[in-house]
């Protein structure tokens, strides 16, 4: 069986991050927005995908600077980012295959998971949708596709770890099995709820009860060891 991670949020406390610097930055320009709503928002989209969003509500353009401030800050912000407490333990627990498919960059995956220490218990396994097929996003299918046919396996002998509905439905989507997350920092009411709707069998919210759920999904019947 292949376990395949998530990084913003599931595995590097990043997303709230992402969540703060982008809401002072969007507020500043005149859409007002709080890091808790970008994050029940937008979790798990790519910049350019949220970019469009609020264009469209902003009723304008963003400056053409904007998206390389908004990455310039939280890359600062993102030189000190924790693992998600729990995650290294689980790595010693699990069987099996693993690799980690994100729609962040590469470049950036392999700065944040370094600082946090986990870039090493993946590599070279680790897989950016930007660098996939034609670059989609979540939650678009492809970087977990991918990912099934480097280690050829079939979708059904995957499961997906993921803290976006974005996510979970691509995963869903590539015919995988889901558990969502809800145990990082920008985590909302409601948000185990959302995941479920978008198809994960089960919600986690501490990463210390991971490896007890993915083995009873493995006793559940469709997941291949």
């Amino acid at each position: 069986m292949l376990t395949i991670f998530d990084c913003d949020g599931v595995l590097i406390d990043s997303e709230i991050i992402d969540s703060e610097v982008t809401a002072e930055l969007l507020t500043a320009e005149g859409y007002e927005i709080t890091a808790e709503e970008m994050a029940e928002r937008f979790t798990g989209m790519m910049g350019n995908k949220i970019a469009e969003i609020v264009e469209e509500e902003l009723g304008r353009h963003l400056p053409a600077d904007f998206k390389d401030r908004c990455e310039d800050e939280i890359n600062k912000r993102l030189r000190q980012v924790p693992a998600i407490a729990g995650v290294a333990d689980l790595l010693d627990l699990l069987d099996g295959p693993r690799c980690v498919c994100s729609s962040s960059a590469s470049a950036r995956l392999k700065v944040t998971l370094t600082a946090a220490g986990l870039y090493d218990r993946f590599k070279p396994y680790v897989f950016s949708a930007r660098d996939v097929g034609d670059g989609r996003g979540k939650p678009s299918p492809d970087v977990f596709l991918h990912a099934a046919k480097v280690f050829e396996v079939a979708p059904r002998q995957v499961l997906v770890i993921e803290d976006s509905v974005a996510g979970v439905q691509g995963a869903v989507a590539a015919g995988m099995r889901v558990i969502g997350f809800t145990g990082g920092s920008h985590s909302w009411q409601g948000h185990a709820d959302h995941l479920t709707e978008a198809g994960a069998e089960t919600v986690v919210r501490r990463m210390k009860d991971m490896h007890a759920v993915i083995e009873a999904m493995r006793s559940w019947g469709g997941l291949d060891a």
